[in-house]
C-alpha cells in the first residue's frame, strides 16, 4: 500500500518532469537549426533593447520594440534596429505590424533605389505608417499606409545607406543580393511568427536592378534549400512590384529624350535639340551599352559605356529648364513630398527611441561611387525580369507619368519586351482606364501574371502623389494576381 508521502513524492516528481518537458520545448535547442538562437535584454540610454543572436549564421539582431515613433495606431507593434550581416556591418531595419489581422497578414519588403538611397524615404515620404505635412516638425498618421494590408519591413541597404553602418563592401546589384537574403534569414529567425507568410518585394528607381536580381536570388536559394545544398528557410515569394524602375539602359537612355519632348505636362527640350541628342545617343551611347550587356563579366566595358553616355548627357544638359526631374510639374528642386523627415531623424531623442546610431545618410555618395566602379548601372536586368515572369511570379511594372528620371515611356517599352509565354498577346492587349472607386487614375493592362500601370499626375515616388490608388494596387498585387479597376 502506497503511503501519503510516497504519493506526494510521485506527484511532485511527475509535476517536475512535465514542467521540465514543457520548458524544453521552448528553449532554443528545440527549434529547427536555422531558427535557433538566444535572446537577452538590455537597457541602453534609458531605452529597452532586445538582442537575438542567431545560432546558424552568427548574426545578431539588436532592436527596440514599440518605440511609439511613426506608427501610433493602438495595438499595432513595431520593431526597429540592426541586423549584423557581416563583421563590422550593421544593417538598419524598421518593421511595422499590419493594422489588421497581423497574425495572418502577408509580409511586404520595401527597398528604395539610388544606388545608395535609404528606404526611410519610402517609409516617411511614400507608403509608411506616417508622413509629414509641409513645414511640419512631427509626423502625421498615413491612412493609406501599406501596413493597412500587410506587415511591412523597410531596410537600408547596402551598408553605408541611411542608418546602416560599418565596412562598405558592396559595389554591384549582384553583390547586394546575398546580403539581403542573409538579412531576411536572420529576421525570420528572430521574428519566427512571420517566416511562413506570403512575401512580396516592392521597390522603385534603381529597384529596376534590385528587384529582379533580389527576387531571382531568393528563388535560387529556395531551390537550393529544397535540394539540400543551401541551409536556411524558404521565402514564399508571391509578388514583385517595381515603379519607375531603371531596368534596361539601351531602352531607357533614348526614352528619356523622347519623354522630354513628348510628355503630357511640358516639353523639356525643343525638337531642334532633341533630334541631334537622340541621334548621338543611338549612334554612340546605345552600342556601348549593348557591348556591356553582351560582356556582362567585364566591368570595364560597362564603366566605359556609362562614361560615353554621360558625355552625351552632359553636352545637352544645359538646354534643359530648371525643373524637378522627379516631378517635372515642379520647378527647381521641388517641394513635394515634404523632406521634413530629414530634420526629424536628426533629432537625438528620436534616434534614441528607435535604436538608431550615428548620422542618417539619405543617399550615400560613397556607396554610389562603389557602384560606379563596376559600371553596374549600365547592366540590363530585362533578361532576369523575363525569367521571373516566365516562372509565374506575379509581377507589376508601374510608373508615375510626371517622372523624367525613369520615365513611363521607357518603363512601358521595357514591360512590352519582357519575354514570357503570353508576350505576344500582352503586347497586343489594349490599355484600359485604371480606376479607384470609379475615379480614373491611370491606364493599365494585365495578362496572366504580368501587369503594367501608368499612373496619371504622379512623379517618381508614385505613392506620395496617389496614395489611395497605390494602396489599392498593392493589395491587388499581394493577392497573387493581376490588377483591375474598382
Amino acid at each position: 500500500m502506497l503511503t501519503l508521502s510516497l504519493l506526494l513524492g510521485l506527484t511532485l516528481t511527475l509535476t517536475l518532469t512535465l514542467t521540465l518537458q514543457t520548458l524544453a520545448l521552448n528553449i532554443p535547442s528545440a527549434a529547427p537549426p536555422e531558427l535557433r538562437g538566444t535572446r537577452t535584454f538590455v537597457k541602453r540610454d534609458g531605452v529597452d533593447h532586445t538582442i537575438f543572436e542567431h545560432e546558424a549564421t552568427g548574426a545578431k539582431i539588436d532592436y527596440v520594440a514599440n518605440s511609439g515613433v511613426c506608427e501610433t495606431t493602438r495595438g499595432v507593434d513595431s520593431y526597429s534596429g540592426y541586423v549584423s550581416v557581416g563583421k563590422n556591418q550593421s544593417m538598419w531595419f524598421w518593421f511595422f505590424e499590419a493594422r489588421h489581422k497581423p497574425k495572418t497578414a502577408p509580409l511586404g519588403l520595401w527597398i528604395n533605389g539610388g544606388p545608395g538611397c535609404s528606404s526611410m524615404i519610402g517609409l516617411f515620404q511614400e507608403n509608411g505608417p506616417c508622413t509629414f505635412l509641409p513645414n511640419a516638425t512631427e509626423p502625421t498618421h498615413n491612412p493609406h499606409s501599406w501596413n493597412e494590408h500587410a506587415n511591412m519591413l523597410y531596410v537600408d541597404q547596402p551598408i553605408g545607406v541611411g542608418f546602416s553602418y560599418g565596412d562598405e563592401t558592396i559595389g554591384s546589384t549582384a553583390g547586394a543580393a546575398p546580403v539581403v537574403w542573409s538579412f531576411l534569414q536572420a529576421i525570420f529567425a528572430g521574428f519566427g511568427e512571420y517566416r511562413n507568410r506570403d512575401f512580396g518585394l516592392f521597390t522603385e528607381s534603381y529597384g529596376g536592378h534590385y528587384g529582379p536580381e533580389f527576387a531571382d536570388y531568393l528563388e535560387k536559394q529556395n531551390r537550393g534549400i529544397k535540394q539540400g545544398t543551401v541551409r536556411g528557410r524558404e521565402i514564399n515569394l508571391i509578388a514583385l512590384g517595381i515603379n519607375n524602375g531603371w531596368f534596361d539602359p539601351p531602352i531607357q537612355f533614348p526614352s528619356f529624350i523622347t519623354y522630354s519632348l513628348t510628355n503630357p505636362y511640358r516639353p523639356l527640350l525643343n525638337a531642334s535639340i532633341a533630334t541631334p541628342y537622340l541621334n548621338e545617343t543611338l549612334a554612340t551611347c546605345v552600342p556601348e551599352l549593348r557591348k556591356c550587356i553582351s560582356n556582362t563579366g567585364h566591368d570595364s566595358d560597362c564603366v566605359h559605356a556609362r562614361a560615353v553616355c554621360r558625355v552625351i548627357d552632359d553636352k545637352y544638359s544645359p538646354y534643359f529648364p530648371d525643373v524637378d526631374f522627379y516631378d517635372i510639374r515642379q520647378d527647381g528642386a521641388g517641394t513635394f513630398p515634404s523632406s521634413a523627415y530629414l530634420a526629424y531623424l536628426e533629432r537625438e531623442d528620436v534616434r534614441r527611441r528607435i535604436g538608431a546610431r550615428g548620422k542618417y545618410v539619405e543617399c550615400s555618395d560613397s556607396v554610389g561611387a562603389m557602384f560606379d566602379t563596376t559600371g553596374d548601372s549600365a547592366h540590363s536586368f530585362l533578361p532576369t525580369l523575363s525569367t521571373l515572369v516566365s516562372s509565374g511570379l506575379p509581377t507589376l511594372i508601374w510608373a508615375g507619368d510626371a517622372d523624367a528620371v525613369c520615365d513611363h515611356i521607357g518603363n512601358f517599352e521595357v514591360v512590352n519586351n519582357i519575354s514570357y509565354p503570353l508576350s505576344a498577346a500582352f503586347q497586343e492587349k489594349k490599355l484600359e482606364h485604371y480606376t479607384t472607386r470609379g475615379k480614373v487614375g491611370g491606364e493599365f493592362k494585365s495578362l496572366g501574371n504580368l501587369s503594367w500601370l501608368r499612373v496619371y499626375e504622379a512623379g517618381h515616388m508614385v505613392m506620395s502623389f496617389q496614395p489611395e490608388l497605390s494602396l489599392q494596387v498593392f493589395r491587388q498585387v499581394m493577392g497573387g494576381g493581376g490588377i483591375w479597376g474598382t
